[in-house]
């Protein structure tokens, strides 16, 4: 479902997440031209306090027809053009709570504003030309970061980090384009073009291209994390593992098999990169309904995740059991996990290495006493290809529709470059030269669609 932007009018709506009778503080969002007007027909500040920009006023939210006193209230004043947006706002900064914040929203309804689309506010600063759309983003990403690094990338990209160089290589295509066009209108009356210093250029911007373009993997793992399910047979300690793993008790720990009957699951960051694991139910053959029910969702849980920590009992050694189950999840990209190791000597353990995959990656470990989770940590890393390179080592990191605008740069940039080893005209460099400029413009937002920014703006917190 798509929205249509209308980004005219006065705006407002709730800039806090509220939680019922619990919130602190409470911020009420008024944006556009008659934001100031709003503020001075239902604040009233007593005293002699100057309305100026910039200032912080105190004073009471109240009823203009009934003059009844809706909250105690700050008011913060911004006028265009240093605002977020670049146009008048104010800002009540009241009681947090859902009943108080939203009567003073609905007071600001009835006297002039419209209640703001999602992303409405963000939009307007990008439109205004406070920001551009990567920078617009990057705000997005930084409310919505589930760790320390990705809310680090984020803010690298709100200071700019990715604009820049954008910027840089859409204006050197530009030149480029320049030199090709002028000989296209006044061939004679210019020297004739330097191929190989095109051709130079258009391979550095390619090779800077592909240098941004290796940060979206990256940036994809800090923004979503990853998946993964710790599956195994009852009774191995993948409960014990998830408790130690997350330092608390998110899963009962019994002797008893099948004692654990559902998926768990726990956030944890390894890394930098934010981490969703699942704790299944033992996988087994049983009567019980229950149990039946957790065992499938377990399967399902391991075929959903994007890596399967594979769990066996190494006093138990390899089972049946455990053969049975990997068969069953050997495709998938997996780490076997091998628990309670202190139960077994260095020569149980060589025998029971023998007796596994060679090519399998393996951790040992004591859930029990924590044993291990660095190693497994690493591995978990190595696994993704993260390796040892943090968030904090990244200028910045694309996303998605940013990627996808940049393999279209350098699709078109080597088009470019095929057509001048065929000698084609002059004409036809162009017009693969101008589908780079294009597509470049589409990070920044120098060229962008309605479309665009109907996809990016909707995903955004009314807001923000």
């Amino acid at each position: 479902m798509t929205q249509t932007f209308v980004t005219s009018g006065t705006i407002a709506a709730i800039a806090t997440a509220i939680v019922p009778q619990q919130g602190s503080v409470g911020i009420v969002r008024v944006s556009g031209s008659d934001a100031i007007a709003i503020a001075d027909k239902i604040f009233d500040a007593p005293g002699k306090q100057v309305w100026d920009t910039h200032k912080i006023l105190y004073g009471y939210v109240r009823h203009p027809q009934t003059q009844k006193i809706v909250d105690e209230a700050l008011l913060l004043l911004m006028k265009a053009p240093r605002s977020y947006t670049r146009e008048d706002v104010v800002e009540f900064h009241c009681h947090g709570g859902i009943i108080a914040i939203q009567q003073v929203l609905q007071l600001c309804l009835e006297n002039g504003a419209r209640l703001a689309q999602p992303g409405e506010f963000t939009l307007r600063a990008f439109l205004n030309g406070r920001i551009d759309l990567s920078q617009a983003e990057s705000i997005s990403e930084l409310v919505g970061a589930k760790s320390p690094q990705a809310a680090q990338a984020a803010l690298a990209g709100l200071q700019g980090k990715l604009a820049q160089p954008i910027r840089a290589l859409r204006a050197n295509c530009l030149d480029i384009l320049a030199e090709i066009e002028a000989r296209i209108d006044f061939e004679e009356d210019l020297p004739p073009l330097d191929y190989k210093y095109i051709i130079s250029e258009i391979e550095k911007i390619n090779s800077d291209i592909n240098r941004i373009l290796a940060t979206a993997d990256k940036g994809e793992l800090l923004r979503t994390g990853l998946k993964v399910a710790i599956v195994g047979r009852p009774n191995v300690g993948k409960s014990s593992l998830l408790n130690a793993w997350s330092r608390s008790d998110r899963a009962i720990v019994t002797d008893l098999p099948g004692t654990t009957r559902d998926v768990v699951e726990s956030q944890l960051v390894v890394g930098g990169i934010p981490v969703q694991v699942l704790d299944t139910a033992g996988i087994r053959e049983t009567e019980d309904t229950v149990e039946k029910i957790g065992v499938e969702r377990s399967r399902n849980a391991a075929y959903n995740a994007d890596l399967v920590l594979f769990t066996i009992d190494a006093a138990a050694g390899w089972t049946d059991a455990d053969q049975e189950i990997y068969d069953s999840v050997k495709d998938y990209s997996l780490i076997l996990v091998v628990n309670k190791v202190d139960l077994i000597d260095d020569k149980e353990k060589e025998i029971l290495i023998s007796k596994l995959d060679a090519h399998l990656s393996k951790i040992f470990t004591v859930a029990a006493s924590n044993k291990g989770l660095d190693a497994l940590e690493m591995a978990i890393l190595d696994k993704v290809q993260f390796g040892k390179v943090q968030a904090a080592d990244l200028d910045f990191a694309i996303n998605q529709r940013q990627a996808a605008a940049l393999v279209n740069a350098r699709s078109s940039l080597e088009q470019v470059l095929g057509t001048i080893k065929q000698d084609l005209p002059l004409d036809f460099w162009s017009i693969d030269l101008r589908g780079t400029v294009y597509a470049l413009g589409e990070i920044t937002g120098e060229e962008v669609t309605e479309s665009v920014l109907d996809r990016i703006f909707s995903k955004f917190c009314i807001g923000k």
